[in-house]
């Protein structure tokens, strides 16, 4: 009988959990997989964890955190019912950029989340995400600027799915103006989630 969501994600969070795949493991206090609903119709995608997911295991937890939680929140969406992870599961030292190589070692961990999850939405949070997302399903990669709030359809083994990359929400801790463009993406994805309800 094949394995149900849970006992897959179960398994590939046990591998996370013991990946060396790239030098980050030496560093980390906790690996820091995903959370969320395993039957979620929209995916965050992040980049890689700071110091309080890497306390906690948990993604978003900081004050980035805070501010998806309140994005979340204005379009009528709760953490428990979407999928929250990262690019890099591990946190690069000093919160850092992740490597072209920590991006390559780490990235078939979220490949697999998506094929286990199989959602209608992917929202790349961040210029790191958004590059890979577009890149995995074909489409150009442009400036973030250029492309947040716009809307890609790509075909999959399981159906389509459409990704809107926005900005990452801890820039809007550090640029004002960028909360504005963050709430006008966020009400984009609310928009279509209404559609395709």
């Amino acid at each position: 009988m094949p394995m149900g969501k849970e006992e897959l994600m179960k398994r590939l969070e046990e591998r996370i959990r013991n990946c060396r795949k790239c030098p980050l493991w030496e560093l980390r206090t906790n690996p820091v997989p995903g959370a969320g609903s395993y039957d979620a119709e929209v995916m965050f995608v992040g980049e890689a964890p700071g110091y309080w997911e890497d306390q906690k295991g948990l993604p978003f937890v900081g004050r980035a955190g805070k501010v998806l939680d309140e994005l979340l929140a204005g379009i009528g969406l709760r953490r428990e019912e979407v999928y929250i992870t990262n690019i890099v599961k591990c946190r690069p030292p000093n919160n850092r950029d992740p490597t072209e190589e920590e991006i390559r070692a780490c990235s078939p961990y979220l490949d697999m989340q998506i094929d286990i999850i199989r959602p209608r939405l992917i929202v790349p949070l961040g210029r790191h995400s958004m590059r890979y997302i577009l890149a995995k399903f074909g489409f150009r990669v442009e400036p973030i600027s250029r492309v947040h709030g716009k809307t890609f359809e790509a075909r999959t083994l399981f159906g389509k799915v459409t990704i809107i990359p926005t900005y990452h929400p801890a820039a809007a801790l550090y640029k004002p103006p960028v909360m504005e463009e963050l709430k006008k993406d966020f009400a984009r994805i609310g928009a279509l989630m209404k559609r395709t309800r």
